[in-house]
């Protein structure tokens, strides 16, 4: 089987999977698992910066928008305080006083007026007709009465648009009387307006009712109630006084709402925005590092996949050279075994010979003789030609095995029938075993089932097993057993001798590689080795038992299919 062959075996491709599979992750893991701790570090500050930065600019606008309240009502305490009650009721005088404050700050004062402690405004100075109003039931008025200095929420009012009125309170011939100025809703509102960041940010004022103090930067349903005075109060608050939360609004948007306390806490400035505008360079730095990891993920797939298959093709051709090499070791193997057995071979094939030589220098004998015609003779020339193609036979048929065995050729497998090669071992063997003193026994189960291996390949390795019995008997004799049987669906062969043994800290080793207890020159340490590479490959089992000074069997346990 070639390489490219080879990769499609299906061991190869679950070991490329594999492989590819322990790259990924070895490679990805650490990219993932440090991209996610540099964005989840990179999330935690950017969100206290958004919410530090967030916090300051609320802050800093509610002590401004404080600032003008509080600059308004010492414009009025100090007018209310400068001038008497007297000077203040005359029309003239407080028109001056207006004109005065307008060309201070513009449109920011729209009137003025003076109410009597009965609500009536004694005197007015603007642009509407609200000389002689009342404002007895006015809840500003109760309020404003009561107090040194008021600032009223934003209402309609007599004049029917949003406003709102800031009034300090003084004493004349013991009665209070209060100087009124109104603040235009427009001036102020814009001030709100100015906190604006993104495509979504805005700012609005509530009182604790959950009424608009300043326009507000979506739709907003008349008569309806808003609850985020208090949701907003419930979330979280800074040392500073700055209030955050999240909260999703009708439509199920998340928004970010950033609130402080003004107007010693009647009012509360809130700062709305999405929250997916607010975190969008956030959002734009993780699609960039997504961007990145996913490109990267995918540079080192592809490096994985190209670097698998590269490092598995590496591994093919080892094997292949591995395969190769396990087979110039075999066939070593086998010229070990020849070697071994060519003293019996060449005295197998001797007596054949020797007997073949002496029928033909009979049949000379009697060729010389002349006496082709006696029928003596001639029974006698037939019987010694009938010889000589028997003997002949027998020596090719030695030969033939001998050279099959010997041969070189590539592994084929084959249906074999077992007694067969244990009884062909046994001829190889005859001569050397009768030299040694060695009788050879076998105890073969029949009708055995055929077996699918290759020939060569299990002749060499009962081979190698009997010359190593052979070589333990050599100098004492003994007796050699060869057994095959069924037992479920495994082949067992076995084959004991009752030699001296193997001891015991030499069974853990005898089939490593180049491990013998030969001496040196007799024996290679690669018979047994080569044996149990044999059988593993064709998917057998082999072991050894053996107790010293009573002998070793070897068992081989090979799978096998029934002939139905």
């Amino acid at each position: 089987m070639n390489q490219e062959n080879r990769l499609k075996d299906p061991y190869y491709k679950s070991l490329t999977r594999k492989m590819l599979f322990i790259v990924i992750v070895v490679s990805l893991a650490p990219l993932i698992t440090v991209s996610g701790i540099i964005l989840n570090r990179f999330s935690v500050s950017y969100n206290e910066k958004l919410n530090a930065h967030l916090g300051e600019l609320v802050l800093k606008h509610s002590q401004n928008i404080d600032g003008f309240l509080l600059e308004k009502l010492n414009n009025i305490r100090f007018m209310a305080g400068a001038f008497t009650v007297e000077e203040l009721n005359n029309a003239e005088f407080l028109r001056n006083n207006l004109a005065a404050l307008q060309t201070e700050y513009g449109s920011v004062f729209e009137d003025l007026g003076v109410v009597n402690d009965k609500g009536i405004q004694v005197t007015y100075a603007g642009p509407f007709k609200l000389e002689k109003a009342r404002y007895s039931d006015a809840e500003w008025f109760r309020k404003a009465i009561k107090s040194d200095y008021f600032i009223s929420d934003v209402f309609l009012g007599l004049r029917g648009t949003p406003h709102f009125i800031i009034t300090v309170r003084q004493m004349s011939n013991g009665k209070p009387w209060i100087l009124r100025a109104t603040i235009s809703f427009v001036a102020f509102n814009s001030r709100v307006e100015n906190l604006r960041i993104g495509k979504t940010g805005f700012a609005f004022i509530l009182n604790s009712k959950g009424e608009f103090q300043s326009k507000p930067g979506f739709e907003v349903v008349h008569g309806k109630s808003y609850s985020f005075y208090e949701s907003i109060k419930s979330g979280i608050k800074t040392k500073d006084g700055v209030f955050f939360s999240e909260m999703a609004d009708d439509s199920g948007k998340e928004n970010l709402y950033v609130a402080s306390l003004i107007k010693n806490g009647d009012w509360l400035l809130i700062y709305q925005q999405d929250k997916s505008d607010a975190f969008s360079d956030l959002t734009h730095a993780k699609q960039i590092a997504l961007f990145i990891i996913l490109t990267g993920g995918i540079i080192i797939l592809i490096t994985a996949l190209l670097l698998s298959k590269r490092m598995v093709a590496r591994i093919v051709q080892a094997d292949l050279e591995k395969e190769l090499m396990n087979q110039q070791v075999i066939e070593i193997g086998k010229l070990a075994s020849l070697g071994e057995l060519a003293a019996g071979i060449a005295h197998e094939i001797n007596n054949p010979v020797a007997i073949m030589v002496e029928e033909a220098g009979w049949v000379h004998d009697i060729m010389e003789d002349g006496q082709f015609s006696s029928k003596e003779n001639k029974d006698e020339f037939e019987r010694a030609l009938a010889q000589i193609k028997t003997q002949g036979t027998r020596c090719r048929e030695i030969i033939q095995k001998l050279l099959s065995f010997a041969r070189k050729t590539d592994t084929c497998i084959e249906d074999v029938r077992i007694n067969e090669v244990i009884n062909d071992v046994i001829s190889f063997c005859a001569q050397r075993a009768k030299f040694s003193n060695v009788v050879i026994k076998s105890k073969l189960q029949e009708n055995l089932p055929v077996i699918s291996l290759s020939h060569t390949e299990i002749l060499q390795v009962l081979l190698n097993l009997m010359n190593n019995a052979l070589d333990s008997l050599e100098k004492r004799g003994g007796n050699i057993t060869l057994t095959s049987l069924l037992e479920g669906d495994e082949m067992v062969i076995s084959i004991a001798d009752d030699g001296p043994g193997i001891p015991r800290a030499n069974l853990a080793r005898i089939f490593d590689p180049f491990f013998t207890t030969k001496p040196v020159g007799k024996g290679t340490g690669l018979g047994l080795s080569i044996c149990y590479g044999i059988i593993k490959k064709i998917g057998g089992e082999i072991d050894v038992r053996s107790v010293v000074d009573a002998g070793t069997t070897f068992h081989i346990r090979l799978p096998c299919r029934r002939n139905d």
